[in-house]
């Protein structure tokens, strides 16, 4: 589906809100647009773990491309071509639909491939409906909506003048969005902040809608929230707007998705039609998954006997792998020796060796795509010994690496490295050298990333073996608790794990991170420091701006009790009369006094 529908005449009519949703087969989970991060390979990862129903190619995971720059993207075909591949050849310029809907199967590619990746939505930022619709009609063909990116808060959108820092000026906003809804041949589409006020916010969303807009998600975080000042959503303001909005309007929520029990919980406390995720999926691609059922967990899935359970690390890399040789590189993968499980014999098996792999140099472009620029690249991590230790100073690269890195434009390739090191976040923090190898691979050396995969299953195996071991030396031991830890410990941890869970989660993390910890050979989520645990830490400095606003949410909150902002307190006597600050009564030191805080004049308490 392409958001269009048949008429009776034979022409093709736009399906707009809700009947655009239903379309593409309301889905309640949605890969989130993340710059250079929601590129193909990694929405296909995401949506291998999900099942499809096989009477329909439509993956019930939505998802959104990496943000595009609506200006480069239509006045530049290297830019273009670089970011969007949905055919075996360059984008045509202009972009004839009707010829394109005449190609045969085998001349789609990647993005938008009708077969592998729909229901898919190409978000771009613009500050310029000209430049919006422009840039969109070269995407209509391979995709079923556009998006206007409205939530960016990053220093390069304020310079910019696009994402979150458009938000005050709805004039914009409003022409940008009703000039494409009346020119596409597709939905358009929006994704927004929420604002200092639940009443801003809804009139916010209602202009958007008004101007033609078919899918509002909302973030459930100001625009001054990144970074350090991350902070929670606010799920309840996102409620807010979907009770005062017709029933009818599509709302996707978005924020505070670290497992995937939580989308669940999302969709049930905003109301929300689905959940969209972003980083929680960068550290754990397998969070839209049911877990697998009992039996079936083969060897991808592993269970712990506490009941902690994932996506193994090795196994979800080693799909990565598969899909970047077969898709991006249009290469058979390497054959390689089953995952180690728990249990089973060890199995040798004939598989590819790490001179058999071919060097960027040895795949033609003819083998991948005519958008991928391909060049020579000398080796810079070998399959040796990998206990070897790390150089002392990590080396620079040379002239010609660098200049090699940036001629490859494949961005399925480029985004490799950043992927994994969010991936393998836990393993790299214990495993060193495996973070030194993942961190000297060059963009499009396979060799120097399949050595790291390498790395991965054999450090898991080992972190498994070991976890086995400890399981039966508890048992022979008859004690609870894995590692030796009698009744009493046990007793004593789960009490201070009860403790962090009752904690307010805008004070502190630790609930968080005890509920998604998880051994490190399995995914998981990465969660972060609340704003003040980071200012505790020295992490994160209260700007002026939050120091004003928290002052004035200080001085809301006195006035709602009837105190005088900033207040004063006095001394008073008991017989009434009023001291000064420091004046000691005629009784003595704290005889017959007490300091009580004065209320404002005018004001009653009660």
């Amino acid at each position: 589906m392409d958001g269009l529908v048949h008429n009776g005449d034979g022409k093709k009519a736009k399906l707009h809100g809700r009947a655009f949703y239903e379309s593409i087969g309301s889905p309640k989970v949605v890969v989130a647009p993340m710059v250079e991060q929601s590129e193909f390979a990694w929405r296909l990862l995401c949506r291998s773990f999900v099942h499809t129903s096989p009477s329909t190619s439509l993956s019930p995971l939505h998802a959104y491309t990496p943000m595009f720059h609506s200006k480069l993207f239509h006045t530049g075909q290297k830019y273009r071509d670089a970011c969007f591949q949905p055919l075996k050849m360059p984008l045509p310029d202009p972009v004839d639909p009707y010829h394109i809907s005449q190609l045969p199967p085998s001349s789609f590619h990647l993005d938008g491939n009708p077969s592998i990746d729909r229901p898919l939505v190409v978000q771009f930022c613009s500050n310029d409906a000209d430049d919006f619709v422009k840039a969109a009609k070269y995407v209509t063909p391979f995709c079923d909506a556009v998006n206007l990116n409205l939530g960016c808060p990053q220093g390069i959108a304020k310079r910019g003048g696009y994402g979150s820092f458009l938000q005050e000026h709805w004039d914009v906003i409003s022409s940008i969005i009703r000039k494409a809804h009346e020119e596409l041949d597709v939905p358009v589409t929006a994704k927004i902040r929420i604002q200092e006020t639940r009443e801003k916010t809804l009139a916010y969303a209602k202009m958007i809608l008004d101007a033609g807009a078919s899918i509002l998600t909302i973030h459930g975080r100001r625009r001054e929230q990144k970074g350090h000042n991350t902070g929670l959503a606010d799920w309840s303001h996102i409620r807010y707007i979907r009770d005062n909005l017709p029933p009818e309007t599509v709302i996707f929520a978005n924020g505070n998705i670290l497992q995937h029990e939580d989308i669940a919980a999302c969709l049930i406390e905003t109301g929300a039609d689905a959940v969209m995720v972003a980083e929680g999926c960068l550290h754990d691609p397998t969070i839209f998954a049911e877990p697998p059922k009992e039996g079936e967990e083969g060897d991808v899935y592993w269970k712990g006997v506490d009941g902690k359970r994932g996506y193994r690390v090795d196994a979800v890399m080693r799909r990565y792998f598969d899909i970047i040789w077969k898709y991006a590189l249009q290469t058979e993968p390497p054959n390689r020796k089953p995952l180690w499980v728990p249990g089973a014999p060890e199995i040798e098996e004939e598989t590819t060796s790490m001179e058999e792999l071919p060097h960027k140099n040895d795949i033609t472009p003819s083998a991948t795509d005519t958008n991928t620029t391909v060049t020579t690249v000398t080796t810079t991590s070998t399959p040796a010994d990998n206990n070897q230790q790390p150089p002392n100073k990590k080396r620079k690269l040379t002239k010609s690496e660098r200049k090699q890195d940036a001629q490859t434009k494949n961005p399925n390739l480029t985004a490799m490295q950043a992927h994994l090191f969010h991936l393998l976040r836990p393993l790299v923090a214990v495993h060193h050298d495996v973070r030194d190898a993942l961190a000297r691979c060059r963009v499009g050396d396979m060799r120097a990333f399949e050595n790291v995969l390498r790395m991965v299953e054999e450090k898991c195996a080992e972190g498994m073996r070991e976890y086995e071991r400890d399981v039966r030396a508890s048992s022979t031991q008859q004690e609870t608790q894995i590692g030796g830890k009698g009744e009493q410990e046990e007793v004593k941890d789960n009490a201070a794990q009860l403790a962090a869970f009752e904690a307010d989660p805008h004070e502190s993390s630790r609930a968080a991170v005890e509920r998604c910890r998880r051994p490190w050979w399995v995914c998981q989520a990465y969660v972060r420091p609340v704003p003040k645990e980071a200012i505790e830490r020295g992490a994160m400095k209260v700007g002026k701006k939050e120091l004003k606003r928290l002052e004035r949410e200080k001085e809301g909150l006195e006035r709602s009790v009837g105190l005088k902002p900033g207040g004063r307190v006095e001394v008073v006597g008991m017989s009434g009369e009023k001291k000064g600050e420091g004046e000691v009564s005629k009784n003595g030191a704290g005889e017959g006094k007490e300091e009580v805080e004065i209320p404002r004049e005018g004001v009653v308490c009660g």
